[in-house]
């Protein structure tokens, strides 16, 4: 089974795919840790994508999927694998498509994890996470049991990402929205796109993508 999890930043995409990994026994892949991992070797895709990086340019789309070729052909992915993070624009989208069945290979489901973007920003500006042993908390939906002592570790130091700032998660969405969401009817065309609701509870968000996945939607 081939999955692509799409979702905005903060949806749980990589909650969920972590969780299908443990129960399907495919692999997650993250362009991210891929990208680290090839420049950390020193392939040849990695030296192209660390010489762009160091530009301050984008990695070309045809080097992103040739990366992610490559990994999907390791043996570890002979059960599938679910893609987190990618594509994220059509042309990548299209990319992707084409390069597949040299591998033998298509997606078979995607997955909308769909949210409510006000109610997702209040959600990702209201978390924090204990320094110390890094269990994450939400001031309105999920705060400490004592007030100032974290639950798990009775630290009093706690952090929140940069990047979780109500303004800087605005803006992450709007990209999200202009570049990531036309890919919903390019999937929706092939038959292959599924949507679950994001902001129901963690458990209810897998079981509703097990369901897909199982093919009982």
């Amino acid at each position: 089974m081939n999955i692509i999890l799409l979702g905005p930043p903060g949806a749980g995409k990589g909650t969920q795919a972590q969780i299908l990994q443990e129960t399907l026994g495919v692999c997650k892949l993250s362009t991210g840790d891929m990208l680290r991992e090839a420049v950390a070797k020193g392939s040849e895709i990695g030296k192209k994508a660390e010489k762009i990086m160091k530009e301050g340019k984008l990695v070309p789309d045809e080097v992103m999927v040739s990366m992610i070729a490559d990994r999907i052909a390791r043996p570890d992915c002979s059960k599938g694998f679910i893609l987190d993070g990618f594509p994220r624009t059509l042309a990548q989208a299209v990319f992707l498509d084409e390069t597949l069945p040299k591998l033998n290979k298509k997606i078979d489901k995607v997955i909308e994890i769909h949210v409510d973007d006000k109610a997702l920003v209040e959600r990702i500006s209201n978390r924090f996470t204990c320094s110390k042993c890094g269990a994450g908390y939400n001031k309105k939906t999920r705060p400490t049991k004592a007030e100032g002592v974290c639950d798990n570790c009775g630290s009093a130091e706690f952090s929140c990402r940069a990047d979780d700032k109500a303004e800087t998660v605005a803006a992450r969405l709007k990209a999200y929205n202009d570049l990531t969401a036309p890919l919903l009817p390019y999937y929706r065309e092939k038959g292959i796109l599924y949507s679950v609701d994001g902001m129901a509870e963690i458990g209810k968000v897998t079981g509703e993508i097990r369901k897909i996945v199982a093919g009982k939607t």
